[in-house]
């Protein structure tokens, strides 16, 4: 049975009329749609991505996140809300504007105060970061390019146990597409050829097809 991206996308929907409907989701609407107002790229993960990344936090019980990609803040409202109240998300984000509406985001979520944002060169922040405290789930989500560094920072950074989740490791299936070979499809492609090596890791890939088309995400846990 053949399918469309319209198909996908009246299947995700339906779920989501179903799952997706508590006060606590109406609240990252409201970020999906400020981040809009403010011009921000329609980049932040699907509805139910986001609510799968807020249900991998509950289920291992996470107190400290990382996330590398803040945008406006969609990804980490829907992390802060599994976390308990003495839970914290670090977010690391280069771009000052996306930062500020990503805080305005927090507040109106009412989550504001688990959140940090460091603001920079996220290749540089995770160099400073100490391990000491490690964190239970790293999400990245940020320019494909430095992938390799971002995942190796991940797994310095996270506890035996934690989960490391890349995100668009499929990307309209261009990765296991020779002929693209832009420095973001070789950033993940590299990340892969790393992880097939890594004994420290078990991980697989997950492809999705929904209202932003076929992608799919990576889905690490530290051994």
């Amino acid at each position: 049975m053949s399918s469309t991206q319209a198909d996908w996308s009246r299947s995700v929907q339906y779920h989501n009329s179903f799952l997706l409907q508590t006060e606590a989701d109406k609240a990252v609407d409201a970020a999906i749609a400020h981040s809009a107002e403010s011009g921000l790229p329609d980049w932040a993960v699907a509805r139910n991505e986001g609510k799968f990344l807020k249900l991998v936090a509950r289920s291992i019980g996470a107190k400290r996140i990382l996330e590398i990609g803040a945008l406006g803040g969609v990804s980490t409202i829907w992390m802060a809300q599994a976390l308990p109240a003495d839970g914290r998300i670090v977010t690391l984000e280069l771009s000052k504007r996306c930062a500020e509406v990503a805080q305005r985001n927090y507040e109106r979520a009412g989550v504001a105060s688990k959140i940090r944002i460091m603001l920079g060169d996220a290749v540089d922040t995770l160099a400073g970061l100490d391990a000491s405290e490690p964190f239970d789930v790293v999400f990245i989500d940020a320019d494909k390019t430095n992938n390799p560094t971002y995942y190796n920072e991940a797994k310095r950074l996270i506890r035996q146990g934690g989960v490391i989740i890349v995100d668009n490791a499929i990307y309209h299936g261009t990765i296991a597409d020779p002929k693209y070979k832009d420095s973001e499809t070789v950033g993940t492609r590299e990340m892969l050829r790393l992880i097939k090596e890594d004994s420290e890791v078990d991980a697989t890939t997950i492809g999705t097809a929904g209202e932003k088309g076929f992608d799919g995400f990576l889905y690490a846990v530290k051994l």
